[in-house]
């Protein structure tokens, strides 16, 4: 298989079975009250929709527009903001400590409702920073069939395995989620050697508009919670789930719907800056509650000595 086969055989057709795979990952961890905990805590998954589904477009358009970023750069950073949540944040979630159930839902949520907002937010975002007429214009029914059998259908196949064989749900889960970290991490490495002469220029260009994302919204999420009065699990989940974004399905966007490298460079960049952060924000987590956990143990053991 020469390059140029190689390459397309990964764009149209390795890519788009990893994320189904993906996908159907998440479906294993759903149940059918999971889409009805928005009913059961409003507020906090209103908080977290609206979060991710208005205020995260809005920030990326601004920065997007504000940004001295060549037209493929800023498309890349709207192909982000359009596919929030995601497996990693699922993830992430739980290595925080934080409100997972209200993560999985946030992300099932608004795994499904994206299906039909990305086609129209992509090709107002194609006209608006590659100019009208050009090239990359979609059909906006045909690209929610294209989602809904990459999203939607998936995630069903994962329910039905799920509520039927339960104990294999339960021990694919987790492997599908490292496949998912895995597999990212292959698609970066992938686009790396393939696009290896622009590699630096798309760093220099992509990487400080996507940290600048990545911190602005995590503390939109943050802040909002706590004005809010949530909890701090959920604090954290909407706090993660809104600054990870499903980068996965951002690049297969780039790559296969699209066809075009320069516009997945910022997606993958994100993805380091995002991993690296979630890091950051575990371990910070991590030591607070080891503290907080210390310090109750001493009032516990003080309060025991004071009644010997």
């Amino acid at each position: 298989m020469e390059g140029t086969e190689l390459v397309t055989f990964v764009n149209t057709q390795i890519i788009p079975l990893c994320i189904f795979l993906i996908m159907m990952g998440m479906g294993l961890s759903l149940v059918p009250d999971d889409f009805k905990r928005i009913a059961k805590s409003p507020k906090a998954v209103s908080i977290g929709l609206v979060n991710q589904l208005v205020c995260l477009p809005m920030i990326g358009f601004a920065l997007a527009t504000i940004m001295p970023l060549e037209p493929e750069y800023a498309v890349g950073v709207m192909l982000l903001v359009m596919c929030p949540g995601g497996t990693t944040s699922n993830m992430f979630s739980h290595l925080a400590k934080g409100d997972v159930a209200l993560s999985v839902t946030m992300t099932a949520i608004s795994s499904i409702i994206t299906v039909f907002t990305i086609p129209v937010l992509l090709n107002f975002s194609l006209n608006h920073f590659m100019g009208q007429g050009n090239e990359f214009q979609l059909p906006i029914l045909a690209t929610m069939f294209s989602l809904m059998k990459l999203t939607i259908i998936p995630i069903a196949i994962g329910m039905i395995i799920k509520a039927y064989a339960p104990k294999l749900a339960a021990s694919s889960q987790v492997h599908v989620s490292k496949f998912g970290i895995l597999f990212l991490t292959l698609l970066i490495i992938f686009l790396t050697y393939i696009q290896q002469d622009i590699v630096i220029p798309a760093l220099i260009a992509t990487g400080p508009v996507s940290l600048i994302l990545n911190i602005s919204t995590m503390a939109l999420g943050y802040y909002s919670s706590k004005w809010l009065k949530l909890t701090s699990a959920q604090t954290t989940s909407i706090t993660i789930e809104v600054g990870l974004q499903n980068s996965t399905l951002s690049m297969f966007m780039a790559l296969t719907l699209l066809a075009n490298y320069k516009m997945s460079f910022t997606p993958a960049i994100y993805t380091l800056i995002m991993l690296f952060t979630a890091g950051i924000l575990v371990k910070i987590l991590h030591l607070k509650f080891r503290s907080t956990a210390n310090s109750v143990n001493d009032i516990t053991l003080a309060v025991e000595q004071s009644k010997k």
